[in-house]
């Protein structure tokens, strides 16, 4: 999937676009997704200036987009996936400038409203973080 499809496919647009490339895609079961960490970053000016570190909640929300392809609705009536959840989320290795963080997400339970996904994120090999998200599916400009 190339970067138009990705913005065919996600409503995040710069500096908020957390997803590079798209590896593989089932939707409705799985995606595996890169995200480029460069120093251009903005929330690296201020986490942390002298040693800059990708902040925990940016992976996750790397995670959460990768999740919300995986989730992958489609059509006139495509449902949006909101987060709703973050369950046992464990952040295990830094994300440093210059890493490549590789995103699995397999989709875990899925009904018409409510789909838990699990989302796994790595460095080289080496898990950086994990954790369980759940999403609510909503039309768009609905409220909850």
């Amino acid at each position: 999937m190339n970067v138009d499809q990705i913005l065919q496919n996600l409503p995040h647009r710069y500096p908020f676009l957390m997803v590079d490339k798209v590896l593989e895609l089932e939707k409705g079961n799985r995606a595996k997704v890169l995200k480029n960490v460069t120093i251009n970053e903005p929330y690296f000016q201020g986490h942390y200036p002298d040693y800059p570190v990708m902040p925990g909640v940016m992976i996750l929300e790397a995670m959460a987009q990768a999740g919300g392809l995986a989730v992958g609705t489609k059509g006139e009536e495509a449902l949006v996936p909101l987060l709703a959840a973050v369950n046992k989320a464990k952040f295990r290795k830094e994300v440093l400038p210059g890493d490549q963080l590789v995103i699995d997400v397999q989709v875990l339970r899925a009904s018409s409203k409510i789909v838990k996904v699990a989302a796994k994120a790595q460095v080289n090999g080496e898990t950086a973080a994990e954790s369980e998200l759940t999403f609510v599916l909503i039309k768009r400009g609905a409220s909850l």
